[in-house]
């Protein structure tokens, strides 16, 4: 079991239950799934873009992403639907708790210049968004081999059904909120 898994079923549920007063422990918020996107729109130019982009991608989560493609066609853009532009990767149960610990506690502190993540990021419906500038804050990545930066956007979905309780646990987790 990954160790923030673990630290989730020992320390951080009966915490939540017990300060929410929830009668069920089906109510406790928890994390159902983290995805991780990176858009490559100079992919229409030149498809070797992506390929590299899909390699970062799988070194950083240890699985192979999908294709995204153009939903539409825009011909400012140049991109014509169907094209692909980005790649992505659900993660779930094991994998997903790994992940977000190496975001949390390695990945995240290496950001130059970090006052932590903005509290601001909630979607409504308990859902976290994420917006990193480059991919070299992993360690799995070789800064020598790396051809281009490239940003990426982590959603981290939750059962919490309001921002504040998706808040309280996600800083139970470790993330680190701005004042």
């Amino acid at each position: 079991m990954a160790t923030l898994q673990e630290r989730y079923i020992k320390e951080i549920q009966p915490k939540l239950m017990k300060e929410n007063k929830y009668s069920s422990v089906m109510e406790i918020p928890r994390v159902s799934k983290v995805t991780v996107n990176i858009g490559v729109g100079e992919a229409t130019q030149n498809p070797k873009l992506l390929e590299a982009a899909m390699a970062d991608l799988t070194q950083i989560t240890g699985r192979k992403p999908t294709l995204t493609r153009a939903k539409k066609a825009i011909s400012n853009f140049k991109l014509r639907k169907g094209n692909p532009i980005g790649c992505a990767v659900t993660l779930r149960r094991k994998t997903m708790y790994e992940f977000l610990d190496r975001l949390i506690n390695i990945a995240i502190p290496r950001i130059r210049d970090f006052r932590g993540v903005s509290p601001k990021a909630f979607d409504g419906r308990g859902n976290y968004n994420l917006g990193l500038k480059e991919q070299l804050i992993f360690p799995e990545i070789d800064y020598d081999k790396v051809e281009k930066i490239r940003g990426m956007n982590i959603t981290i979905v939750t059962t919490a059904k309001t921002d504040e309780e998706a808040r309280q646990l996600l800083t139970e987790m470790g993330m680190p909120f701005r004042r």
